[in-house]
């Protein structure tokens, strides 16, 4: 006899495939947003106009408090060591390394291996 799956709650594999999904989006969206949050702050202190900052720094903070919230999701899920959470978290205040990490998290949750 064959059970049906249909409006069976989803698996694990399915819950982590989603996190990660929401997680590579945020990690790209937050690698983007920190390359103009320097853009601006070469604008403030190179050229003397803090607009741009002023205006950019607040959207910048929230994208990133989204990043945290969507990785601690994926972290919980996907079960992440305390030290993997931590330094995918922190991936997110340096230029260029969120995108690294990002590829490095995708390779490594789909492999169902610990990120670091």
């Amino acid at each position: 006899m064959t059970t049906s799956t249909d409006g069976a709650a989803p698996t694990r594999q399915a819950k982590v495939s989603g996190s990660l999904t929401r997680f590579r989006a945020s990690a790209y969206v937050t690698g983007v947003g920190l390359l103009a949050l320097c853009v601006t702050m070469i604008i403030e202190y190179g050229f003397g106009n803090a607009t741009p900052a002023a205006v950019y720094s607040p959207i910048h903070g929230v994208l990133y408090m989204i990043y945290l919230v969507l990785t601690i999701d994926l972290a919980i899920k996907a079960r992440w060591s305390i030290k993997s959470t931590v330094l995918v978290l922190l991936a997110g205040c340096v230029p260029f390394v969120s995108f690294v990490v990002e590829r490095r998290v995708t390779h490594r949750v789909q492999a169902g291996r610990d990120i670091f």
